[in-house]
């Protein structure tokens, strides 16, 4: 008789985060602390809505004397505990759904619910603390078009690519001290005005720590709200860091699935694998793709950036493919190419 597979066997880094983290939240909680449910914006569709947030212990965020948020640098995103396999109540409507985060605290479950389209709103709660509003944009079964966009170098400038700007910008650097890539936010304005009911989403490799921080800057520079799918720095089972490249390819293999009659225009820059991961995605799913803007890295960006991405092979017949330096320049391009009018 043939024996059960074994479980795969936990890389040991991830099994020491997995301690730091029980540790730290024991030593929180024994100075009475406690722990609260940081939710992200997510997405849904007829019948079903993806709840994305994360169970973290967090220090108390300072404020102005106006009341308003004080401005965080970034080294604060990762100062909080996450809560490994917290439970976590899902409040829709008069239905209540348990769900368990998983070893890093973050929550991203797929959960039956029926909502109408547009952002709708809903709650979280963990350890019987208050509940915490949630939003999720549900996308009609009519919607055919739709925005995905990742986030640095494409909508903000951090020339991620070279690890010193990288950690500048993530630990250090002031949240309003980041700059918005010049003309996007009007490109993803009218986009989605001239596509009503199309859902938007940023896809970015960056941290989940960082998603407050994010949307914030996403707001201050007007650009329109979307759900944010982000990913965890820390190791996986098998490895010691998660890998970008997969985090995108997932996603994008996921959005594809679930939304089978939308067409994505992709938006990327040329510092990093957005183009490469948009010719393999394109290559497997081609009837998702309504098209792609790359936006260059200016001359100074790409030699921060360690240089700019190599061309890739991609089909012109498959969707139109344009490249500009800023947002109005891919304006333009798309515009001749009938995706924008």
């Amino acid at each position: 008789m043939a024996s059960a597979p074994s479980a795969p066997r936990i890389h040991w880094f991830a099994r020491l985060e997995h301690r730091i983290h029980v540790w730290r939240e024991g030593r929180a909680r024994r100075r009475g602390r406690t722990a609260t449910i940081v939710p992200f914006p997510g997405y849904g569709g007829p019948g079903w809505v993806r709840v994305v947030g994360r169970v973290l212990i967090v220090p108390a965020q300072r404020r102005t004397e106006d009341g308003e948020l004080a401005s965080v640098r970034g080294w604060r995103s990762f100062v909080g505990i996450p809560v490994s396999f917290a439970s976590v109540d899902v409040h829709i409507g008069d239905t209540t759904h348990h769900v368990v985060a998983d070893r890093g605290g973050v929550v991203d479950i797929r959960i039956s619910a029926d909502l109408e389209p547009g952002w709708q709103t809903f709650t979280l709660s963990v350890d019987g603390q208050d509940p915490v509003e949630a939003r999720a944009f549900i996308v009609a079964e009519s919607t055919t078009f739709g925005v995905l966009s990742d986030v640095d170098d494409t909508v903000m400038v951090t020339a991620l690519p070279r690890p010193f700007i990288a950690f500048w910008n993530s630990f250090v650097l002031d949240e309003h001290a980041r700059i918005p890539v010049p003309g996007m936010a009007v490109l993803l304005d009218q986009l989605l005005r001239q596509h009503p009911g199309s859902p938007m989403v940023y896809l970015s490799t960056g941290a989940w720590n960082v998603a407050p921080t994010l949307w914030r800057f996403l707001g201050r520079h007007l650009f329109p709200a979307g759900s944010m799918l982000l990913t965890d720095w820390g190791p996986t089972h098998d490895r010691w860091f998660r890998s970008g490249r997969d985090h995108k390819l997932t996603n994008l293999r996921r959005l594809a699935a679930e939304f089978p009659n939308v067409k994505w225009l992709l938006i990327g820059d040329d510092g990093q694998h957005d183009e490469s991961i948009y010719t393999q995605f394109m290559d497997e799913h081609p009837e998702a793709v309504a098209g792609v803007a790359i936006r260059r890295l200016l001359p100074a960006e790409a030699v921060m950036a360690g240089g700019r991405a190599g061309r890739e092979p991609h089909s012109p017949d498959t969707a139109p493919w344009v490249s500009a330096e800023d947002g109005a320049g891919l304006r333009d391009l798309l515009g001749e190419a009938g995706i924008l009018h």
